[in-house]
């Protein structure tokens, strides 16, 4: 079957800095190609806007292998657009028809100002990390295979916890912008293994402060969380973090 070229009209989100107002600015491209990646028609459209003498979109990008999350930007209303598990880079033309409007915005959250244009500042993830400290692990020699005892069910709930990218759709799609699940994904990945056990209390106590202190809300309790995270982290990670909260909370007090 032979490639596809189609006309799409896009409403980009259009703001020179964070004290500036913004505006949806529409565009027409008529030279889509079906197997194109979302990121490579935004390419297309700036290669035009340079050529007509504007100014191109600013927007986030790094891997486009869906392994970075810098891809921050919401398509029709929904964070990294409506394929569920994928991130903006991942998302491919061949999901639009030829005629289509496509509204481009960049994440909406106070804990995540807008740079430029589709591109925010995530750094408030990186100043939560930071306070979630480190992890005890002897140094020296490299131990044994298995010297450390891990039940495949927590080695494997671990590991599903660290696959968060801290891309941010979780807090794009909450209606209270809350960061629960990426800080209960961090939380999580070390209170489920030995290695994470020393400093347990501190981190998730840290951790759940410096979310308050960025801004960002509370739990909505709606799941949109997850359903937008594009590598669908589990709510139960949330449900650990309160857990492990509470606890940390009735041992310092």
């Amino acid at each position: 079957m032979s490639d596809q070229n189609m006309k799409i009209k896009l409403r980009v989100w259009r703001q020179k800095g964070p004290t500036y107002p913004g505006k949806l600015e529409t565009y027409e491209l008529d030279n889509v190609n079906e197997h194109m990646s979302f990121l490579e028609m935004i390419d297309v459209l700036n290669e035009k806007l340079v050529q007509e003498g504007g100014e191109p979109v600013a927007f986030d990008h790094d891997c486009r292998e869906g392994i970075c999350g810098m891809c921050s930007m919401t398509i029709d209303g929904n964070p990294h657009g409506p394929n569920k598990g994928t991130t903006a880079c991942q998302l491919h033309m061949r999901n639009y028809k030829d005629g289509d409007t496509i509204t481009v915005e960049p994440f909406r959250a106070t804990a995540f100002p807008v740079i430029k244009d589709i591109m925010v500042d995530r750094s408030a993830f990186d100043r939560i990390q930071q306070v979630g400290g480190f992890i005890s692990v002897s140094t020296g020699n490299a131990p044994d295979a298995h010297a450390v005892p891990v039940s495949k069910e927590k080695a494997d709930l671990a590991f599903d916890a660290a696959t968060c990218i801290g891309c941010g759709a979780c807090v794009a799609a909450c209606k209270n912008a809350s960061a629960m699940l990426f800080v209960a994904a961090k939380v999580s990945q070390y209170e489920l293994l030995p290695q994470g056990q020393p400093e347990k209390e501190d981190r998730v106590l840290n951790m759940v402060a410096k979310m308050d202190e960025e801004g960002f809300g509370s739990c909505s309790n709606t799941g949109a969380c997850s359903a937008s995270c594009p590598k669908e982290i589990s709510l139960e990670n949330i449900a650990r973090m309160n857990r492990a909260y509470s606890r940390a909370s009735f041992k310092k007090r």
